[in-house]
């Protein structure tokens, strides 16, 4: 049985090529920064976001986690959405890591009002914490894989630059924004102080995330890469992929995009089904299960038995990613079959 996964973009495989550049990669000790790949990984990922420099780490989760510690110090306060990836998905990391606290707004769609951050800057008081930074999400995934614009960015910066405090983007999807957007990720986040983008998701890469920012964070950063456990040896290997991944798999996220408005569109005429709108579409489609309609547990469960597996995210709410392994027919075939297995459990009106 042919199995279409849509729990998430990290499930992608790498490409032959990828493959074919892991066999021959020149390597050598990345700790010592003699590894040759991993610094043309580096220098490339730089150059694509106009930055000074970059740093490759394992995970999107060790990126995030490595520049919080960078820009922090214990008992700081940093300023995150509510439903963003630092602040939900990451085990308390933060807190944990580099002791400071989470100062969470509300970003229902992406994005938290520009009054509300002003307002969450803390000012100078013997009681209070410092605001040492504020993160942002793009596409941000709990809102559905919304594209966050440039000018929004923008805006944030604005106020961040009024009080001296640094913007950090959480871009683990930054490419699906910039093609969504049509602006280039140099332009994107030319005001962000930095930020770092995942190659192990719709970009296909087996493993690995890079950070870019100014030359005197990263080399800040890579001492708390280390100090985590992250310095790498002989990583060209893996690093090989991200360079393929960078070069030839950007372009075609188009596909996923279009895929998932496909997507979307086909289920919004499925009765118990409410899909989630969203103001800039990229690879994500959520939808709600109404009552009177199966739940998303047996939902899943009972599409795995026909091979489509689903991410379950609540009771009643269900999130599809499309990606590079998941084609035109393959959205079709699962659109129908989350039609007639609610279809035939719906007991609404």
């Amino acid at each position: 049985m042919k199995i279409i996964d849509l729990r998430s973009d990290t499930v992608t495989l790498p490409t032959d090529e990828m493959r074919e550049a892991m066999m021959k990669a020149k390597v050598g000790d990345d700790v010592y920064r003699e590894d040759p790949t991993v610094n043309e990984l580096e220098e490339l990922a730089a150059s694509i976001f106009n930055k000074e420099a970059a740093l490759f780490v394992v995970s999107g989760t060790m990126a995030n986690q490595v520049s919080i510690m960078t820009y922090t110090q214990r008992g700081d306060e940093v300023i995150v959405g509510k439903n963003s990836h630092i602040y939900n998905y990451e085990v308390g990391a933060m807190a944990a890591l580099s002791g400071v606290q989470a100062f969470p707004l509300n970003d229902e769609n992406g994005m938290f009002s520009l009054d509300e951050l002003e307002s969450a800057i803390r000012s100078e008081n013997i009681h209070f914490p410092k605001t040492a930074l504020i993160t942002l999400e793009n596409t941000h995934n709990r809102a559905g894989g919304v594209a966050l614009s440039k000018e929004y960015i923008d805006e944030v910066a604005n106020i961040a630059d009024k009080y001296g405090i640094p913007v950090y983007l959480d871009g683990a999807r930054i490419f699906n924004a910039c093609i969504a957007l049509a602006v280039s990720p140099a332009k994107m986040v030319e005001r962000v102080d930095a930020l770092m983008f995942c190659l192990s998701k719709g970009l296909s890469a087996p493993i690995g995330s890079v950070i870019v920012g100014k030359r005197d964070f990263i080399e800040r950063a890579r001492k708390m890469r280390k100090r985590l456990g992250g310095g790498m040896r002989q990583a060209g290997v893996i690093a090989a992929c991200g360079i393929v991944a960078l070069n030839k798999m950007v372009d075609r996220l188009k596909e996923d995009h279009e895929n998932a408005e496909l997507l979307a569109k086909e289920l919004s005429e499925v009765k118990g089904i409410i899909v989630e709108p969203v103001a800039v579409r990229t690879n994500m489609v959520y939808f709600m299960l109404l009552p009177g309609a199966i739940d998303a547990p047996e939902l899943a469960k009972r599409l795995l038995e026909r091979g489509i597996k689903i991410g379950v995210v609540s009771k009643r709410r269900v999130r599809l990613v499309t990606h590079k392994d998941v084609l035109k027919e393959d959205v079709i075939e699962a659109a129908k079959a989350i039609k007639e297995v609610v279809e035939s459990t719906w007991r609404g009106e």
